[in-house]
């Protein structure tokens, strides 16, 4: 008699941040290894909280703090790690290319995370430092750090040194800020500098700090930074930044800022390789069905800072966060995992929002968490909660022991 052999549907997922790790984990478990072969691509073979780099930025944590191995959380008999870095998708051959290697795919999953937008603004990419991977953390650390030790070396002290531009008043500025306004007082102890010469300047060209925030919050929290001397320029655009600092404009009016650090934090896109690749997209995002599909492509899923889906309440794209990208990636899974067995209707993502938080430093906070408002202690005791439970979502308990925040007050 004829043995048949079945091949089994490859199934890629590229990327192995808050998405492709929930997908990856969902499905080794979802799937057995007869029934599919799962690969997993990433350009590091560590994963790190996206939304912990503000404080690697400022050198709150140390940035190992803010890392761990893929390897610890995936069933490597279940699942092949590839390390490498995505270079094109051809969608029509159903083939991913890798800077040594091609690979392809029956179903595939892009969640490459995302790309800083400048917006075009002469000089950013040239001068300003980013909040966007590990790397770019620690880059940023060691320079600030850098700046105050030098400062007193010199002859003639310049200021400049210890002025920190901050572009964008959102999320990841705002936490940033908050980080800052621990880490100064720590830094100017050590090298022995009067905090009086240091600046930290959060330049914002909308209207608001915390867009979307409600205004309560937004009070707290620009009233909390600036008793720690953070200075707001609310309604106010970079529009060059220079080795010497940025230009700004508040209406006709244009003013020079003169700092060695710049740091942007206003804005990503979806990563280029997917504009790259063809797919219908906005700023690198693809507007998917609801079953997170890429249109035109049901075999592609397109999930977290890549993919784009509107809230119909307001007729605006959901935010891309860490918390939405975990919930896709748990109906990516669920929906391959169908196709592969063969069954039924796929399930529809509706985003469930349980609540969104920003961290002020160490101990102080505001947010919505199920409805209510949160300020101080306990939206830093939520927020610590929403950063441990991430943990265990992809990890489990191991993982929480292992990375998790417990200095709660």
């Amino acid at each position: 008699m004829d043995v048949i052999l079945v091949r089994k549907p490859k199934v890629l997922i590229l990327g192995a941040g808050y998405g492709g790790l929930m997908t990856v984990t969902r499905l080794q478990k979802q799937l057995g290894v007869n029934d599919a072969e799962i690969t997993l691509v990433n350009k590091n073979d560590y994963h790190y909280e996206t939304t912990w780099l503000h404080e690697a930025s400022a050198g709150t944590i140390h940035h190992d703090k803010a890392r761990y191995q893929v390897k610890e959380v995936i069933n490597t008999s279940r699942v092949n790690f590839v390390k490498g870095n995505v270079v094109a998708i051809d969608k029509e051959a159903k083939k991913v290319k890798l800077e040594d290697r091609e690979l392809d795919y029956d179903y595939l999953v892009i969640s490459l995370g995302s790309n800083p937008e400048t917006f075009g603004i002469k000089g950013l990419k040239e001068y300003a430092f980013g909040i966007t991977n590990i790397n770019a953390a620690r880059q940023l650390r060691e320079h600030i750090e850098y700046q105050f030790a030098t400062y007193n070396t010199e002859a003639v002290k310049r200021n400049e040194r210890l002025a920190i531009v901050v572009g964008g008043a959102g999320f990841t500025g705002i936490e940033f800020l908050g980080e800052l306004a621990e880490r100064v007082p720590e830094l100017c102890r050590e090298y022995d500098i009067d905090q009086k010469n240091v600046r930290i300047i959060c330049v914002e060209a909308a209207p608001t700090a915390l867009p979307g925030f409600d205004p309560e919050l937004i009070e707290y929290a620009v009233n909390f930074l600036e008793q720690r001397g953070v200075e707001f320029k609310i309604g106010t655009a970079i529009k060059e930044c220079t080795e010497e600092g940025i230009i700004v404009a508040k209406g006709e009016e244009m003013e020079e800022i003169k700092a060695d650090t710049v740091v942007w934090a206003a804005g990503v896109r979806g990563n280029s390789v997917v504009e790259e690749a063809g797919f219908e997209n906005m700023r690198g995002r693809v507007k998917v069905s609801p079953e997170l599909r890429a249109p035109g492509h049901d075999e592609v899923f397109v999930i977290g800072d890549c993919s784009l889906i509107i809230n119909e309440e307001i007729n605006r794209p959901f935010p891309p966060t860490a918390q939405i990208a975990m919930q896709q990636g748990e109906t990516c899974a669920k929906n391959i995992a169908a196709l592969v067995k063969g069954q039924g209707q796929l399930e529809q993502f509706k985003p469930d929002i349980k609540g969104t938080v920003a961290s002020l430093g160490e101990s102080n906070a505001v947010g919505m968490a199920f409805g209510k408002k949160l300020y101080g202690t306990k939206a830093s005791f939520m927020k610590k909660m929403i950063d441990n439970r991430a943990l265990f979502m992809v990890g489990g308990p191991g993982m929480v022991l292992k990375k998790g925040k417990f200095k709660f007050f």
